[in-house]
């Protein structure tokens, strides 16, 4: 007997049918004598709906007023699923984040969590009822609804697992995995039987849709064991192997992987734009008139190269931000231009950030210079370069994309199966 956490997303609860599937994927486990909590999130297109409410009734409104009308959502779904639950004859109930409580901070549309007291759940759990409990919210100080941003049901579900002592947090998806790149682009892209945490934080901040990164980011710290695993499957046909796991890509401690490949994924980013500014005179105090006002705006920089002038006396900074924050970057940079000094500034959103993610980079030298001779052999141009321990990401034009994913996940091997 283990304790689980099953996590529904959107597309997995989107009508009454897909709950009643859902529904039967809990029935599953409790018939194998597992003690359950289910999180799941709105259904699908209901988020949106409710955010459109929000704006068409005042263009600028309170946020903790967008917090309860929009965490009304997983209610909802949480609701209704306890409803079925107990049609088919199982002992459910919904919590709501109060209720437990989880609290968070004061953050109001993009909260972190600050707290969980499991004590009640797992007595709950422990007697066998099953807990269904609505994701993405919980209760800040000022004992308002507080919702924890895009995809915090996924952080809901692995705090909880971590709260009540989870044997495991299965994240049910509209995908049956983690792959090595994204299967629309490389058809020979194959499922992962195991990921560290550490290479699925670079992958989900990196471009993979499949986990929120702040979700990860807890399942490292807390270790707590993660599926990704389909909700579209059978739920009656669903089994497990000879060590228990279900069929899916294990998130988890980098210890429990035995063989280790060099790279295990590829993953790429179109949410990038460069800016690159001139001349900029090279001298003490001129990043920091750069980059200190980009981080007072709260804009993430990612990339940076310097190229001096061979006489010293300019340099060229080059960086990248978010595109959504592109316009608001070169307004930031125009208000600075007299500290600054550049001659120009020049800047592009037709661009892409391909990385090559894998632990065993660690201990290979060479791995880089494989992706360079790689993507030069295609003729592929690449605008900057950035590296870490298991991580080598580079910037190219969009329009190479796909030949860029395709190249790198052939030239390491990843076709193979």
């Amino acid at each position: 007997m283990a304790r689980l956490v099953m996590k529904f997303g959107g597309t997995s609860v989107a009508n009454i049918e897909r709950i009643r599937n859902v529904a039967r994927h809990v029935k599953r486990e409790v018939d194998a004598g597992h003690q359950v909590a289910v999180v799941v999130s709105a259904m699908a297109g209901v988020t949106n709906q409710l955010v459109a409410y929000c704006k068409e009734a005042a263009a600028l409104h309170d946020a903790r007023e967008y917090d309860a009308v929009v965490a009304s959502g997983e209610q909802v779904t949480s609701g209704l699923l306890a409803i079925v639950l107990q049609d088919m004859g199982i002992n459910a109930r919904s919590w709501q984040g109060w209720q437990i409580p989880l609290v968070t901070d004061r953050q109001h549309g993009a909260a972190r969590i600050m707290s969980i007291d499991g004590g009640f759940l797992t007595e709950r759990i422990a007697g066998g009822q099953v807990a269904v409990i609505a994701g993405f919210q919980g209760i800040a100080p000022n004992n308002r609804i507080a919702t924890l941003g895009r995809g915090g049901s996924d952080t809901s579900a692995v705090a909880i697992a971590a709260a009540i002592g989870a044997d495991r947090c299965d994240i049910y998806t509209d995908v049956d995995g983690v792959y090595t790149t994204d299967p629309r682009i490389v058809p020979k892209a194959r499922r992962l039987d195991r990921v560290a945490f550490e290479e699925m934080l670079e992958m989900a901040s990196l471009g993979a849709k499949v986990l929120q990164v702040r979700s990860v980011e807890l399942a490292m710290v807390k270790k707590v064991r993660t599926f990704v695993r389909s909700s579209f499957d059978d739920p009656e046909k669903v089994g497990v192997d000879a060590y228990g796991n279900p069929p899916g890509t294990l998130i988890c401690d980098e210890d429990e992987i035995v063989e280790t490949q060099v790279v295990t994924g590829i993953a790429y980013s179109k949410d990038e734009a460069q800016i690159s500014l001139r001349n900029v005179a090279d001298k003490p105090g001129v990043a920091a008139a750069v980059f200190g006002p980009l981080a007072e705006a709260g804009i993430n920089v990612d990339m940076i190269v310097q190229n001096t002038s061979p006489d010293g006396s300019t340099t060229d900074i080059t960086f990248t931000v978010p595109a959504a924050d592109h316009d608001r970057a070169r307004a930031v940079l125009d208000s600075a231009m007299a500290k600054i000094g550049a001659s120009n500034v020049q800047s592009s959103s037709d661009v892409v950030k391909v990385s090559v993610i894998g632990i065993g980079m660690r201990s290979h030298a060479g791995v880089a210079a494989q992706a360079f001779q790689a993507l030069a052999s295609k003729g592929i141009n690449i605008r900057a370069i950035t590296t870490s321990e298991i991580k080598i990401s580079v910037l190219i034009d969009a329009a190479y994309t796909e030949l860029a994913v395709r190249t790198l996940h052939s030239v390491y091997g990843l076709d193979k199966h």
